[in-house]
């Protein structure tokens, strides 16, 4: 849940520090999954600092969190719009838009989050579902793959698998194969 790097991908400075300093309640109520409760300590935050985007990002976070896409949406590019270079309010953003319905938009984030960063497990896996919302099965398969070649968690993987599997061409998972083979005895 919490970002990898700094929110603008710079060395950590002063007002980073501060920014950190005044989202770590928030973030101990987001790990409670006490969600309303760290809205209000990230809104608090933001008004003491508009220009904060941890504050953006949580609050993306929490309000993905209660099912309010929309305003999860706004947060990250919020986010965004401060610190350009947070690769978690990128990635985010990237299924929020797929969610919504918005493809071209998620491509667009996702496509810009792995040009950033290269082979990013969780862009890849964020691209290859905004391909899937798209119907593009080919590049669909391109990026699932490549995001299962990082060797991602396993229940993540299995699903990636699934996903793989119904795709037309695509290999059935192993344990739809062993439940035809018992279907047969």
């Amino acid at each position: 849940m919490l970002p990898r790097a700094r929110a603008d991908g710079e060395r950590p400075g002063k007002d980073d520090a501060a920014h950190w300093a005044a989202v770590e309640e928030a973030t101990e109520l987001l790990h409670e999954e006490r969600y309303r409760e760290a809205m209000v300590e990230l809104r608090r935050a933001l008004q003491e600092d508009p220009k904060n985007p941890y504050a953006y990002y949580f609050l993306g976070i929490a309000f993905f969190e209660v099912g309010e896409l929309e305003p999860s949406r706004d947060a990250y590019a919020a986010c965004l719009k401060l610190a350009p270079g947070h690769l978690g309010a990128r990635v985010a953003l990237c299924h929020v838009l797929r969610m919504l319905g918005d493809v071209p938009g998620a491509l667009r984030e996702g496509l810009a989050a792995l040009s950033r960063a290269p082979g990013d497990p969780d862009a890849l896996y964020a691209v290859g579902l905004a391909y899937h919302a798209r119907g593009d099965e080919a590049a669909t398969r391109r990026y699932l793959e490549a995001f299962l070649e990082t060797n991602p968690e396993f229940e993540v993987a299995v699903e990636t698998r699934a996903l793989l599997g119904s795709l037309p061409g695509g290999e059935k998972p192993e344990d739809a194969e062993d439940e035809d083979e018992d279907e047969d005895d």
